[in-house]
């Protein structure tokens, strides 16, 4: 393994080498890398400083679900991006990132102080304190505090790029191009109806982008979709809103994962999409869990861990801990196992698991801690090792690490669903909301619907019929 690149394994181009910079520093990454995956390769954990208390902050999640990660992307003269998710970054050779929020550089941050006077400034502090005198609000304290807290700063100069629009109209319109929407699309398609197919990653696939057993399936469906004259694919689009009958805003990135010598025409366009029917197949975002310092980079959620040596062929570490109250977790330690990742631990606060799941895990060569939790992390800028205790006696053990995986279950994507004024149930076995009823003829799917199968067989012929369009 050189760096955390694993020696195979991943999508990426290993054929192709890209340079690129980040807070003025060269590394190199790989075709068919992220950002995000190009760092972690290269050791890199600390990506940010938080918004407030400048405390460190490295990767959570590999998808638009990141919350920390937040970098500055420049591509040439007036082109400064803010607040981009650096895992939803495609590497092109040449890119210019940067990251925010921090004086004098990321590693000293002198903002971090705040981190120490955290009990002398709560919330909304500063709307009571600093009220007097009018002038020294305006010329004085207000810039100072929206200096200290803040992202990335906004660009002063006018934008030189263009930006396209336009209409569509098909019968079927599938959000999400994972498994699920790739057969829900395909079923329609063969049905005869036009299938308009929108996904916001580099490529299709979703989940089984990060499971080698599906890539197979995966060519041969993407083959499919590209052979049949109905059906329109549109990878980097993200469905931004979903209004009154079936009438679906998105907006495609058509240049960002180009070198700007290659970019040419709009940057982006906008899409406004009528719909006859909608199938939203967006997925689920991992839930993190709660422990003294679920906040140190090297803590993130086992979704992504797996993301990373299975998608990129980065490990996410050296010596992974895995803390599950879920059995994907499990399901996830195994594959890194596989991946050619060292996995130290499995640490799951039930007080049961499966049976078939203890013997692969005993097999794997990887420890268990049944009915145990992570009580704190050690490490600022990256995890050194984690503390655990027995539920029940709470005796604080040690565990050398350097990174640490969670797996807390998992919440379906409802967004699109609520924007169109769905309804929501609560599920006692998912233990969150799934939609429930819709005026308007949508459907959600797989795992944005509670259905975890993939390649299950989904159909769309039992979604309502189109409703009558004023």
């Amino acid at each position: 393994m050189s760096g955390y690149r694993l020696p195979t394994g991943g999508r990426v181009n290993r054929a192709q080498t890209l340079n690129f910079t980040f807070d003025g520093k060269s590394y190199t990454g790989l075709g068919g890398d992220s950002l995000a995956s190009a760092l972690v390769a290269s050791g890199v954990t600390l990506f940010g400083r938080s918004f407030k208390y400048h405390r460190p902050r490295g990767i959570v999640g590999m998808g638009s679900e990141e919350p920390n990660a937040l970098v500055s992307v420049t591509r040439g003269p007036g082109r400064s991006t803010p607040n981009l998710r650096a895992p939803s970054v495609a590497l092109h050779d040449g890119l210019a990132a940067t990251s925010q929020n921090r004086f004098p550089s990321l590693k000293f941050d002198l903002g971090a102080v705040n981190d120490k006077l955290g009990a002398l400034f709560p919330a909304g502090f500063y709307n009571k304190t600093f009220m007097w005198p009018r002038s020294a609000w305006e010329n004085l304290y207000e810039p100072v505090i929206r200096r200290m807290a803040g992202l990335g700063d906004s660009p002063t100069t006018r934008d030189p790029d263009h930006y396209a629009s336009t209409y569509a109209h098909c019968e079927v319109l599938v959000v999400g191009a994972g498994p699920a929407g790739i057969e829900a699309a395909l079923a329609a398609a063969q049905g005869g109806e036009r299938v308009l197919l929108v996904d916001e990653q580099e490529e299709l696939g979703g989940g089984a982008l990060a499971d080698p057993a599906q890539w197979a399936w995966l060519a041969d469906a993407r083959a499919q979709l590209q052979s049949l004259p109905n059906v329109t694919v549109l990878e980097r689009t993200t469905a931004i809103a979903h209004l009154h009958q079936n009438f679906v805003v998105a907006v495609e990135r058509l240049t960002d994962h180009l070198t700007p010598a290659a970019a040419s025409g709009a940057r982006e366009k906008l899409w406004r999409i009528r719909a006859a029917r909608v199938v939203l197949a967006q997925g689920a975002i991992e839930r993190p869990l709660v422990f003294d310092g679920n906040d140190v980079p090297g803590v993130m959620l086992a979704s992504a861990g797996r993301t990373l040596a299975l998608r990129y062929g980065v490990a996410p570490g050296r010596a992974v801990a895995v803390m599950a109250a879920h059995d994907s977790g499990w399901h996830d330690a195994l594959a890194l196992v596989q991946a050619g990742v060292r996995v130290v631990a499995i640490i799951d606060v039930r007080d049961t698991v499966a049976s078939d799941l203890l013997q692969a895990a005993e097999t794997a060569g990887i420890p268990v801690h049944l009915n145990h939790s992570v009580t704190g992390v050690k490490g600022r800028h990256a995890v050194k090792g984690v503390t655990l205790c027995q539920n029940t006696d709470y005796l604080n053990r040690s565990l050398a690490c350097d990174c640490l995986l969670m797996a807390g279950g998992w919440t379906p994507t409802v967004h699109l669903w609520s924007h169109a004024k769905g309804s929501l149930r609560w599920d006692a076995d998912w233990a969150a909301y799934l939609p429930d009823s819709i005026d308007d003829a949508v459907v959600a799917i797989g795992g944005g619907a509670g259905a975890w199968n993939y390649g299950s067989g989904v159909s769309v012929s039992n979604l309502p019929s189109p409703t009558a369009l004023h």
